[in-house]
């Protein structure tokens, strides 16, 4: 049986200074899974939408959008996000992606921006939860303690987010999934699970294609 550590090494090794895309409905848990991933991968975190949120120089007009719950414009986003890919800090570091270029279309610029940084994109994994998962999570916010709270993590954001998962972001999915790089864990287990569980696919991904 191989451990932990050994499969840690081999998505080292297989992986390099490459990205993965974590991508799930509001409250599946990517942000979580992201940090795990990046604390034995060395890896840096990335969220398109911290970056448009946080970063200098971001047009009134697209932060106004963002705290209204919306998705920033795609020209906005392609300005804004892509050229952080290429950050010196990040050179010779794997990206941990969480849901970066979730919007239909915006996959088109995340794939060849990661691959010009050197940050080539080496597989897309989905947290895999339905609606009712997500509002129970939700229900359980106040108690659970165990996310930043967000303008829009209201009743009615969260009913727009979840369409926009449907609309705009099932297809992102499918693209990855036609280009070979998508993976899906179910992810209504517990975190440690969840964890295991996107261990063993990227494990699996980089044995065979060590081996191919």
């Amino acid at each position: 049986m191989v451990s932990t550590e050994e499969k840690h090494r081999i998505v080292r090794a297989w992986l390099g200074q490459g990205s993965i895309n974590i991508f799930g409905m509001q409250f599946a848990g990517k942000d979580t899974q992201c940090h795990r991933l990046a604390a034995w991968l060395n890896g840096v975190v990335i969220s398109g939408g911290d970056i448009i949120r946080n970063g200098p120089n971001i047009p009134e007009h697209v932060r106004n959008e963002i705290d209204k719950g919306h998705l920033a414009p795609t020209e906005e986003f392609r300005a804004i996000v892509t050229p952080y890919f290429g950050r010196p800090d990040f050179a010779g570091r794997p990206l941990i992606l969480s849901s970066v270029g979730r919007w239909s279309g915006e996959e088109a610029v995340i794939i060849p921006a990661a691959k010009a940084s050197g940050h080539e994109l080496r597989a897309a994994v989905l947290l895999d939860i339905d609606e009712e998962i997500v509002w129970e999570r939700w229900r359980r916010m106040p108690e659970a303690q165990d996310r930043d709270r967000r303008a829009d993590d209201d009743k009615p954001g969260l009913e727009r987010r979840i369409r926009l998962f449907h609309d705009k972001t099932l297809p992102v999915l499918d693209t990855y999934r036609r280009a070979n790089l998508l993976e899906t864990v179910d992810g209504t287990k517990s975190l440690d699970d969840v964890e295991k569980a996107v261990l063993s696919v990227l494990y699996k991904r980089a044995t065979s294609q060590t081996q191919s």
